[in-house]
């Protein structure tokens, strides 16, 4: 498996003969968006810089919503959650995606704004390979309340995103405050790629990528 990284919560995954694009943004946000040629495209909520999918190919299934799937020898399981700390109210619903391919499992927690997961929210995440965590606040859970994300699904990989960079034009905070409050030294990377046999047996590990 291949991991890619655009900015925001933005990523490819290659894994074998399927590609998934999840949360392309939209040139708004100072970032260049990602050309679409996938087999399969995952949307966490109905925002500007999560839902560009106007190059949409007939060839690409899109998911946008919660509920299970299958397509392409790849399980798809999208599992509701909010967006901010008030159900809902402030900035509406948001999608958590665990993703099951070549015998590894990929958890996308989108843009989840909520205090902390709930217990039913936990057991249906389950045990996780690779997590994709939001840690630049404002509109999603900030350093600290990744952190208590982490410690909930406890994964053996984590990949932070939805962060300041530097031709980013929306207000967040940088990656640096969720480092320190993480505690683990990061590895950087360009694309990551790993399989089920090179994943960590013990400790976490940080991936971050570099802009």
């Amino acid at each position: 498996m291949t991991i890619s990284w655009f900015g925001q919560s933005c990523f490819r995954i290659e894994a074998k003969e399927v590609s998934i694009l999840i949360d392309p943004f939209s040139q708004e946000i100072g970032l260049r968006p990602p050309r679409i040629k996938d087999n399969i495209v995952l949307v966490s909520h109905q925002h500007y810089d999560h839902n560009n999918t106007k190059e949409l190919g007939p060839d690409s299934f899109l998911i946008d919503t919660p509920g299970e799937y299958e397509r392409s020898g790849v399980y798809i399981r999208g599992i509701p959650s909010f967006h901010d700390k008030s159900e809902g109210r402030e900035r509406g619903l948001n999608t958590i995606y665990i993703i099951k391919t070549e015998e590894m499992l990929v958890c996308h927690l989108g843009d989840l704004g909520q205090d902390k997961l709930t217990d039913k929210q936990v057991e249906e995440i389950g045990d996780i390979d690779i997590l994709m965590v939001p840690v630049g606040g404002k509109y999603t859970l900030d350093a600290k309340g990744a952190v208590e994300a982490i410690s909930q699904i406890e994964p053996k990989i984590i990949i932070p995103m939805h962060y300041k960079l530097k031709d980013v034009k929306i207000d967040l905070d940088g990656p640096e405050k969720f480092v320190k409050e993480l505690g683990l030294t990061p590895e950087k990377v360009d694309k990551f790629k790993t399989a089920k046999k090179l994943l960590p047996a013990e400790e976490m590990k940080l991936v971050m990528f570099g802009m």
